[in-house]
């Protein structure tokens, strides 16, 4: 009896199966481990690429802004060229030629060092199309500096000196040019970038240059007429109080003695020592030195243009010019001669300086 008690007291097991242990469940820890890893890992990747398109955005924005300074610099030193360079030519002093000459070379090189630097800039690809019309700009004002150069003596010279005066007023067209891309091309591409880019308000306003800011310099009577007065000095001195100015009177071709007129068509033979003679009045109350008469053949081929200059006439006085071709002007063809007397320093009134009269010259 107490055996079957004792039986009865005893606990029984529990028959409830515990959670397998084994590589199964050591498995699925693992992967949960990597995938949660694996997520870390791409949420770091992903701050990371944010970051550093954060950092190259940053960096490009500072290279546009760099550009633009760069440039701003450089046309400020170009702007600076212009002014000394027009502010030579109307106002040489007491230089002579080859002094003149050798300025305007010295600012020809400095244009060049321009070029150089403009074409080492460095530039996003977005600024390729600006970049390639800055250096355009810059390379069409350096030309021009150069070619002036050459010629200006000969200009300020007494022989080939119209051929030269023609060729200066050409040059100054560079500038135009240099002008146009500028301010058509260069200007609207580096704009059209930097707004792009989002960097506008940071770089206004975006630099401006001009350099011909004086567009008398691509008329050839405007010109010569100021090639004439650096002949005569320039505007460094004082012009002498009172009236200043020159007349043209008659102009006889030479050796027909046949009297050109404005109104009707001049018959003209074509002989070796052509020529004519240009009456030329002082109106003024001053006596004028340098004098220039220049004579001009165009409307058919090529035109002839001759310069010869009176040395000094008085005031009130009346002198005779003889001015001869210097090359054979076109036969069978309607004409005009084209004579004038060029401006003197302190004239003011130049409408009675010139005459156009029609002509037709025959073999």
């Amino acid at each position: 009896m107490s055996f079957l008690e004792e039986r009865a007291e005893r606990p029984r097991r529990s028959t409830a199966r515990r959670p397998p242990r084994g590589p199964s469940r050591d498995q699925q820890a693992i992967r949960a481990r990597r995938f949660a890893a694996l997520g870390v890992g791409i949420v770091v990747l992903i701050l990371l690429v944010i970051g550093v398109k954060a950092c190259l955005s940053s960096q490009k924005q500072q290279d546009f802004k760099d550009y633009v300074t760069s440039v701003k610099d450089i046309t400020q030193q170009s702007n600076n060229e212009s002014k000394q360079f027009f502010g030579l030519l109307s106002n040489p002093g007491t230089r002579g030629p080859v002094d003149l000459q050798t300025t305007v070379s010295q600012y020809s090189n400095d244009a060049s060092q321009l070029v150089d630097r403009a074409k080492r800039l460095d530039h996003p690809d977005e600024l390729s199309p600006a970049q390639r019309y800055f250096v355009e700009t810059l390379e069409f004002r350096r030309d021009g500096l150069t070619n002036i150069a050459a010629v200006l003596p000969t200009a300020l010279g007494d022989t080939g000196r119209a051929q030269a005066t023609l060729q200066i007023t050409g040059y100054m067209q560079d500038f135009l040019a240099s002008d146009i891309i500028y301010s058509q091309r260069f200007l609207p591409n580096l704009r059209s970038a930097v707004k792009t880019e989002g960097v506008l308000g940071d770089v206004s306003p975006l630099p401006q240059s001009r350099f011909l800011n004086d567009l008398g310099w691509i008329s050839p009577g405007v010109v010569a007429a100021r090639i004439n007065s650096i002949r005569g000095g320039g505007a460094s001195g004082p012009v002498a109080p009172g009236l200043h100015g020159t007349g043209l009177g008659t102009v006889t071709v030479k050796p027909s003695g046949t009297t050109l007129a404005q109104g009707s068509a001049a018959q003209i033979k074509v002989s070796p020592n052509l020529s004519f003679d240009v009456q030329v009045m002082n109106q003024g109350t001053n006596d004028e030195k340098d004098v220039t008469v220049r004579v001009s053949i165009t409307g058919a081929g090529k035109p002839v243009v001759v310069e010869k200059r009176i040395a000094t006439i008085a005031a009130g006085q009346t002198q005779i010019v003889n001015v001869p071709l210097a090359a054979t002007p076109p036969t069978g063809s309607p004409v005009t001669i084209a004579v004038q007397t060029l401006p003197v320093p302190g004239e003011k009134n130049t409408t009675n300086n010139k005459g156009a009269f029609p002509a037709i010259f025959s073999p």
